[in-house]
């Protein structure tokens, strides 16, 4: 077309891009402000409540280093594009989830389960693609910039979820969550053919190591199940142990594999380079302790503040639009004075504000949940973009395919572990509160009883009451764990974090093969 030459052609394909990465990262938290929705809907629990939204980054951690391999090997714009079919069909498949269960005979709830573990699925073959083709056609000098507006999309998505969530959540139904992304994701589709050059690793010989897939695969599901029943089935029970024990030596077995494989899925060599590692450990840091504040606050501001989906959405706002302003500026500043301090910098806030609002209570009004959406809105670009930057500048670019793959599989990781590790916390702090609460009134009734006094047993309105103080004092422990991880991430980005970072940043031109 025209208007797509040889001098702009790099920006168009960095909005293409951004086009299918802000849908499918969209989906990390734009079904938060529906949760309380799909509850009343399915007749859910807390733990399903959870696990529609683990299954998906469960399993977009699980096959993500994958997603790396085919698009290094098979091609990155075709990967994208694969990626971005499943990704939408899996939508459809997750707004007819009610119906189709009906049609099956099936609960609700597993045929949504099941199509949101696809939609990692998909979301795996293609984020990897996306950050390995910024990398290829942007050079050294404006890769920064570039990688900025990619995390900068990322990041706006992951904020402005929970806002349009809430609108559509109230104005339609919780569906139109999941049916939105259909006319987006054809678009997608359509203008990447058009704008995106093919590119893909040519320097040796590639292959799929479908033995590390089963084990990464198995040893994070186990760890996410453990972790999210643990507190339901009793954290001593056979089971739960049991997977437990299973996820350590189904991740010991993998290493053991990717030390022998002569093609391994986990590219070891990336683990000598310091700031690679400082990077994806930080990244795996923020989404830890991130991903669960969305989840538990979009539940407090609608339960115990009794906002409207669309007003818990729009509770997020002055976060989404700092993360907006702030990105950019955090990729350039990032080219121009390393990353190190910036993370470092980042991170600190991140966890100024988790300590903020874990001083929430049963009648905070928005002004108290400001101050921690401001400095939060901050502090998330400030670590995410110089995160990206600094991992992705000291790979090679013949290997940006799986270098993109393990940072973003370290950031699922987290996001997975973030959720079902907050819950626990969460789950078990809440149940002490309420049988503690409950154990009080019975000793109560007791001791009036044996004075002749009868009193009446708790009305509804009173269990509403404990239940409602017990979330809140699970929150403020699992708010204290995230805040805690987040000041842990300062001390990994200061000290494993190197100022200069372009040791591999060569032209990318040689590394990419036209279509």
């Amino acid at each position: 077309m025209r208007f797509v030459n040889e001098t702009n052609r790099r920006w168009w394909t960095l909005g293409a891009v951004a086009f299918g990465l802000f849908m499918i990262m969209l989906d990390n938290t734009i079904v938060t402000v529906a949760l309380p929705t799909i509850k009343r809907d399915l007749r859910l629990g807390i733990s399903e409540l959870e696990w529609i939204v683990t299954a998906y980054t469960l399993t977009f951690a699980a096959f993500i280093l994958i997603g790396g391999k085919l698009a290094d090997l098979l091609g990155r714009r075709l990967m994208f594009n694969v990626g971005l079919a499943i990704f939408t069909l899996s939508s459809l498949a997750c707004g007819l989830a009610d119906h189709m269960g009906l049609l099956i005979d099936v609960r609700a709830v597993k045929v949504l389960i099941g199509a949101r573990a696809v939609q990692g699925v998909g979301a795996a073959i293609m984020i990897p693609s996306t950050l390995s083709i910024v990398t290829t056609a942007f050079p050294p000098r404006q890769r920064g910039t570039a990688i900025g507006i990619w995390a900068g999309t990322a990041g706006m998505a992951l904020a402005v979820g929970p806002l349009l969530g809430g609108i559509l959540t109230q104005q339609l139904s919780w569906h139109w969550i999941f049916f939105v992304n259909i006319p987006v994701g054809a678009l997608a589709m359509v203008v990447s053919r058009i704008v995106i050059p093919e590119s893909r690793d040519t320097s040796h010989e590639q292959s799929l190591d479908l033995p590390g897939l089963l084990t990464s695969g198995s040893s994070l599901f186990a760890l996410t199940y453990a972790l999210i029943e643990g507190n339901g089935k009793g954290w001593t029970s056979p089971l739960i142990v049991g997977l437990f024990v299973l996820a350590g030596v189904m991740m010991t077995v993998f290493v053991l594999l990717e030390l022998h494989q002569r093609l391994p899925m986990l590219e070891l060599s990336l683990f000598r380079i310091g700031n690679f590692v400082g990077s994806i450990l930080v990244a795996l840091l923020v989404s830890l302790a991130m991903f669960g504040v969305f989840f538990f606050m979009s539940l407090y501001v609608q339960n115990i503040l009794g906002y409207s989906p669309t007003r818990a959405g729009a509770s997020f706002l002055p976060m989404t639009v700092l993360v907006i302003l702030v990105a950019p500026f955090a990729g350039r500043f990032s080219d121009r004075l390393g990353s190190r301090w910036l993370m470092a910098s980042g991170m600190a806030l991140v966890g100024i504000s988790l300590y903020l609002f874990s001083r929430v209570g049963l009648h905070t009004t928005y002004s108290g949940l400001l101050p921690a959406m401001i400095i939060g809105g901050v502090g998330m670009p400030m670590a995410m973009s110089p995160t990206t930057a600094a991992a992705m500048a000291t790979v090679p670019v013949d290997k940006a395919g799986v270098g993109s793959a393990v940072l973003n599989s370290f950031r699922q990781v987290g996001g997975s572990l973030g959720i079902a590790l907050l819950g626990a916390v969460m789950a078990s702090r809440s149940s002490s509160v309420a049988n503690a609460a409950r154990a009080s009134y019975e000793t109560t009734l007791r001791k009036a009883a044996a004075q002749g006094i009868h009193l009446p047993r708790p009305t509804a309105e009173q269990k509403l009451a404990i239940a409602h103080k017990a979330f809140v004092e699970g929150l403020h422990s699992a708010l204290h764990v995230s805040a805690a991880i987040a000041f842990g991430a300062v001390l990994v980005a200061a000290v494993l974090v190197r100022k200069r970072h372009h040791e591999h940043a060569e032209d990318p031109q040689p590394a990419a093969e036209s279509a």
